[in-house]
């Protein structure tokens, strides 16, 4: 069985995807690439059984809804009271919230931030996945080829944080060294070298292994009242074992 994970950005520049093969007790990273573009993407994941994709899968739907009601020149609503905690439900979506209350790591905003920017590509890609055939859950609930990830958090959760790993060379060294002792199970190979060298690189090989717990099950999924929303604006998979027990139930 494969799992793939892919590092997101807007560009094939700063575009990452790594393969995991996974063995009875381990895993190897079968490979890991910089600068692909969807064509590559596709083809790299082909054999996945899951892609963890490090990039919001939707919109929030209250922002949504707001714009669609904006652009047709529909007065607005006794809701839209335009303070800050009315911002703040547009911007986020319901992941973001629980990612934020559960783990303390808060998503950037798709709906105000860059990242937008991204998800306009992811969404493209989505399509051509299911135009493929695959199944594309934004939950990520089986049987969905996809699911959301979020390395950064991830990291928090297995007790692995380093804030400055995204710039920082001999922090990604130092990061590299506590997920071999972490996770001993998993063989890096020659791979290690551009891990160093590029955080994006790094970042799609942790989207792989938080693809990996949740495809072990291993991840919070959405609440049956927040099922809905999470199938229309995505859903980030938090892990809920450490790097160890992962590899104990491979």
């Amino acid at each position: 069985m494969r799992v793939a994970g892919v590092d997101l950005a807007a560009e094939a520049a700063g575009t990452a995807v790594a393969v995991l093969r996974v063995e009875p007790g381990g895993a190897v990273l079968e490979s890991l690439r910089l600068g692909a573009d969807d064509d590559a993407l596709l083809a790299a994941t082909r054999d996945a059984s899951l892609i963890g994709i490090d990039c919001a899968l939707g919109w929030p739907v209250d922002f949504v809804d707001f714009v669609a009601r904006q652009a047709s020149g529909a007065r607005l609503t006794s809701d839209d009271t335009g303070d800050l905690a009315w911002r703040r439900r547009l911007a986020y979506r319901e992941t973001d919230r629980v990612v934020t209350e559960r783990t303390g790591a808060r998503p950037l905003s798709v709906a105000t931030d860059r990242l937008g920017m991204t998800a306009l590509r992811c969404a493209v890609l989505l399509d051509r996945l299911a135009g493929d055939g695959r199944v594309v859950d934004r939950s990520g609930e089986h049987p969905s080829a996809v699911v959301e990830v979020y390395p950064a958090m991830a990291l928090r959760v297995w007790g692995l944080a380093r804030p400055r790993y995204k710039l920082a060379p001999d922090a990604r060294t130092a990061l590299i060294a506590d997920l071999g002792r972490a996770a001993s199970w998993l063989e890096l190979g020659d791979h290690r070298a551009l891990m160093t060298t590029s955080a994006d690189a790094l970042d799609a090989v942790l989207a792989a292994l938080v693809a990996l717990a949740h495809e072990r099950g291993a991840s919070i999924p959405p609440a049956a009242d927040q099922r809905d929303r999470a199938r229309v604006e995505g859903w980030i998979a938090i892990p809920t074992v450490g790097l160890a027990e992962l590899g104990a139930i491979l």
